[in-house]
C-alpha cells in the first residue's frame, strides 16, 4: 500500500512579482522532496493594503521601486523577464482561469503561460477574453470558461480566499503545511526543513504550537 504524499497548500496571485519568482523553486519541491502541491489563489486586493494610488507617500513608492528591483534580481538569476505593471489589476479573471484549469487538467501550461505573458506585458490578466484566449491556447474551451466566470467562478473563488484567511494568510507566495503558514519565496527552506522533519515545528513554535 502506498503511503500518501505529504502535502503543501500554496497561494499564489499571478500578479505578484514575488510569486513569480518563487514559482519553479515551488514546483521542485515535488521532484526533491516527494510533496504533493496544492495550488489555489489568492487574489491580492491591491487597494485595500496599499492604499490608492493618490494616497501613497514618497516612503511608499521607495519600498515599492525596491519591492520590483529586488524581484527583478530573482527573476534575472533564473533568465525570467520581469517588466513591472502597467497599472493596477484586479486579478479575479486569472485565478478564476486557475480554477478552470485544474478542473480539466490544464493547470501547468496554465498557469505558466499566465505568469509568463503578464510578466512580459503579453497577457491583460483583468480582461476575460484574454484570459479565455489562454484556456484555449492550451487546449481548454473558452465558451465552458466563461460559462463558469458567469456561473459558479465567483463564488468558489470568494470562499477559497476566505479559507486561506482563517489560516492567517494575507499575501503570496503563502505556503501551509500541517496547519503551518509560510510567506514568501524566502522561507522555502524553512518549509523544506519542516518537510523534512516535521518534528521541528514544536520547537519552532514553542509555546505557539497547537497540536
Amino acid at each position: 500500500m502506498m503511503m500518501e504524499k505529504p502535502r503543501v497548500r500554496i497561494y499564489t496571485d499571478y500578479k505578484s512579482p514575488y510569486a513569480y519568482v518563487a514559482n519553479k523553486r515551488l514546483f521542485e519541491l515535488e521532484e526533491t522532496h516527494g510533496v504533493e502541491l496544492e495550488w489555489l489563489p489568492y487574489t491580492l486586493r491591491i487597494p485595500e493594503f496599499m492604499g490608492t494610488v493618490e494616497e501613497r507617500t514618497p516612503h511608499f513608492w521607495r519600498k515599492v521601486r525596491y519591492a520590483y528591483m529586488d524581484a527583478r534580481r530573482f527573476a534575472n538569476a533564473q533568465g525570467l523577464t520581469m517588466k513591472g505593471p502597467r497599472r493596477i489589476y484586479d486579478a479575479f479573471y486569472a485565478s478564476a482561469g486557475m480554477l478552470f484549469a485544474q478542473r480539466h487538467g490544464l493547470f501547468r501550461p496554465y498557469h505558466d503561460t499566465v505568469f509568463r505573458k503578464f510578466w512580459n506585458h503579453e497577457l491583460e490578466i483583468d480582461e476575460l477574453p484574454a484570459i479565455a484566449g489562454v484556456i484555449t491556447a492550451v487546449g481548454g474551451s473558452a465558451d465552458a470558461f466563461e460559462a463558469y466566470v458567469r456561473g459558479p467562478a465567483r463564488a468558489e473563488h470568494d470562499r477559497i480566499i476566505d479559507e486561506a484567511e482563517a489560516l492567517g494568510v494575507f499575501g503570496v507566495p503563502s505556503m501551509v503545511f500541517n496547519g503551518e503558514l509560510f510567506w514568501g519565496g524566502d522561507r522555502i527552506d524553512m518549509l523544506i526543513e519542516r518537510i523534512k522533519q516535521p518534528e521541528t515545528i514544536a520547537i519552532a513554535l514553542g509555546s505557539r504550537h497547537r497540536t
